[in-house]
């Protein structure tokens, strides 16, 4: 779930379809827009969601706001020396090694990495894009993203916001939504930093259950070494 030791796996060699992964056909999906607010002790975080660009994504996030999963959850990393990087949370365990079980299968749930490219009209899943494809929704100064591991497909429930431009992560993780109001609040999160409330308050009914959509379609996902 760190998102701080980024290693260069592109490539723009393989352009082949595949489908969605079995862990997105199973994961919940936001149809489109939605709003979030976070609330801590040092004030309220507003963050837009984006299900038209990651539906995937946005939605996992979007269902366990409103399970109340992060609800009491702690900000377990925080990077601000020697440059602002990310505040990173989610995390039931609260030092970066959890995620969320689901209680109908008492599995853990992971979601696969998500990432429209520009021009394109479905997202690639399960591969960073190549070196040069650039993303629909970029890692700039606000972003909110899933954090993982350096498997693709190991995002579940922590996630991460970017507290400068972060170009380097673009096309190797997935921003789901960006702080709209609050990012003041937001940069002066210290680890321990617990969000008292979140909740969603425009938008809910764009989440959907994904085991009732139709089968997603192919898409074109880039190599990895």
């Amino acid at each position: 779930m760190d998102a701080s030791n980024i290693k260069d796996t592109k490539d723009t060699k393989d352009t082949k379809k595949t489908p969605l992964p079995d862990a997105g056909v199973k994961s919940p999906r936001l149809t489109g827009p939605a709003t979030v607010e976070m609330k801590l002790k040092k004030g309220t975080v507003t963050i837009a969601v984006d299900g038209e660009h990651a539906p995937i994504t946005a939605g996992n996030f979007i269902d366990l706001v409103n399970r109340g999963f992060y609800t009491n959850l702690t900000f377990h990393r925080v990077e601000k020396d020697p440059s602002p990087f990310v505040v990173q949370g989610g995390d039931p365990e609260g030092n970066g090694t959890g995620g969320f079980i689901d209680p109908d299968t008492s599995q853990p749930r992971n979601i696969p990495l998500e990432i429209l490219a520009e021009g394109e009209k479905t997202p690639t899943y399960g591969k960073v894009l190549a070196s040069t494809t650039k993303p629909q929704l970029k890692h700039t100064k606000g972003a909110v993203a899933m954090a993982r591991s350096q498997s693709p497909n190991s995002a579940s429930s922590q996630f991460y916001i970017t507290l400068a431009d972060t170009k380097f992560l673009d096309g190797s993780y997935a921003v789901f939504g960006y702080v709209t109001n609050g990012m003041d609040v937001v940069d002066r999160i210290q680890v321990g930093d617990r969000i008292e409330s979140i909740e969603i308050v425009e938008g809910k009914g764009n989440l959907k259950d994904n085991l009732k959509q139709s089968p997603s379609p192919e898409t074109t996902p880039a190599k990895t070494n």
